[in-house]
């Protein structure tokens, strides 16, 4: 009876010793299978595509529109205020005609996907943009595209913030958090075919940070007064911190594309079914 209890005790330290060794094995083996899972994730991370310029502008363009004022006007009104200024009834009508023939909004983050990663986009993409800092932008322009799902940016030259007419630091952070997105359009919109010394920090730098202050989020993309822009330029912003600069509807730049980004100015001389054909006409297909 002695010998039986002592063999059994003894099974059962053996059995003990080897569920210790199996349960250590298990542990070691984790930060392993950690390691594997990691490599594989960091290899596919490399295997990312990233485009060239000729690849790039090779891509279908995207219609990206470009507001300005949204105010009524008579028939006596000037030239450029027709060019650059939409009725309320007919900006309110356009984004109706956008949601009624399937476009999807999208914003410059993935804008960038796709022109440098070939990320997908939704069907029928569209981006739309306003200059300027005008106050009707938050009033009537973000209050229509919002019964459409639509979300745009706005390019903010600073120099007018809180002025009359024109958006408030509070509007710009509305905008921001509500999924819109914030970009720069300089200080006092000045051409940036002009700048030289330390324009570069006012007109750029300067307003980049102003606008991060007031968001609380990177300024990353930027919108050339008048749409021009030269050689010259594109390093400077580059160095300012943006990732995209937009353009208006001229040729883009075959080094730099992302930073000759067209747009579609939309006039308000156009009825809705102008501006509906401009958008599917003037951008590359």
């Amino acid at each position: 009876m002695k010998n039986y209890f002592a063999c059994l005790i003894l099974g059962l330290i053996i059995l003990e010793g080897c569920q210790s060794k199996a349960e250590e094995t298990s542990k070691e083996d984790v930060p392993q299978k950690t390691t594997l899972v990691n490599a594989v994730a960091k290899e596919t991370e490399v295997q990312k595509v990233t485009n060239d310029a000729a690849t790039i502008l090779s891509k279908k363009e995207v219609p990206i529109l470009c507001y300005h004022n949204i105010k009524n006007f008579d028939a006596n009104a000037g030239p450029m205020t027709k060019v650059y200024s939409v009725k309320p009834a007919n900006f309110a009508e356009q984004m109706k005609a956008l949601s009624d023939a399937g476009y999807h909004s999208i914003l410059p983050d993935q804008l960038y996907e796709y022109l440098v990663h070939d990320a997908p986009l939704p069907s029928k993409p569209v981006m739309i943009t306003f200059d300027d800092t005008r106050g009707e932008q938050f009033s009537i322009g973000a209050a229509e595209m919002n019964k459409y799902g639509f979300k745009g940016v706005f390019f903010v030259m600073t120099v007018s913030i809180n002025r009359p007419n024109y958006l408030t630091a509070e509007e710009i952070k509305k905008l921001s958090d509500d999924g819109h997105v914030v970009g720069a359009h300089t200080w006092d919109h000045h051409m940036v075919t002009k700048y030289s010394g330390d324009d570069w920090n006012t007109q750029l730098v300067k307003p980049k940070k102003k606008l991060e202050d007031i968001i609380g989020k990177p300024v990353t993309y930027f919108a050339y007064p008048f749409g021009l822009w030269n050689k010259e330029a594109i390093p400077k912003v580059k160095e300012s911190g943006y990732e995209m600069a937009f353009i208006l509807s001229t040729k883009r730049d075959s080094i730099d594309p992302l930073y000759t980004i067209r747009r579609m100015i939309v006039s308000g001389t156009w009825n809705t079914e102008g501006m509906m054909r401009s958008t599917e006409s003037t951008f590359k297909k």
